[in-house]
């Protein structure tokens, strides 16, 4: 039986995932918006390398940036390849700025972005706003996900 835990709809690739946020961080609410890429961060997204690792988004002049995403260089670009980790712009109207601002701005609160992928065609970043989990937060959500595992694994082997 094949498993289709990140099978994406129909029109959407995702490039990469930040996993390591899910783990960090507790997210609250995630909302979509668009990037501003160059033609060789395209083409090299398109070859399906990336990476949100140290990725955070901030909000500076009315503005949504995202910083320390990795983009490499395009294999097939000449000297006009774009640098690897520049800041990207992201594309939001006005009102979603400003909600989203208004709630990372609280203290423990910041932008993370959580996955980049193509939605017809167009390069698209899931950003979500998230606080921080402290250690015993990480502890209590290993311990649930054991216990959903134990007690899949018992029902699947009562059915057999």
């Amino acid at each position: 039986m094949a498993r289709q835990k990140n099978k994406d709809p129909e029109g959407i690739k995702t490039i990469c995932r930040n996993k390591r946020a899910l783990h960090d961080y507790e997210i609250l609410e995630s909302l979509e918006c668009g990037l501003v890429l160059t033609g060789t961060e395209v083409k090299s997204l398109r070859e399906g390398s990336s990476s949100l690792e140290n990725a955070y988004a901030k909000v500076d002049g009315g503005e949504v940036w995202l910083l320390g995403s990795d983009i490499p260089e395009y294999s097939m670009g000449n000297r006009m390849n774009h640098k690897p980790k520049r800041p990207r712009k992201l594309l939001l109207h006005r009102r979603e700025i400003a909600r989203f601002a208004g709630k990372a701005s609280e203290r423990g609160f910041t932008l993370v972005p959580l996955r980049i992928y193509f939605k017809n065609g167009l390069a698209k970043v899931e950003l979500a706003v998230a606080r921080g989990k402290q250690l015993f937060d990480k502890r209590e959500a290993k311990k649930k996900a054991d216990a959903q595992r134990e007690i899949k694994r018992e029902l699947s082997q009562r059915r057999r």
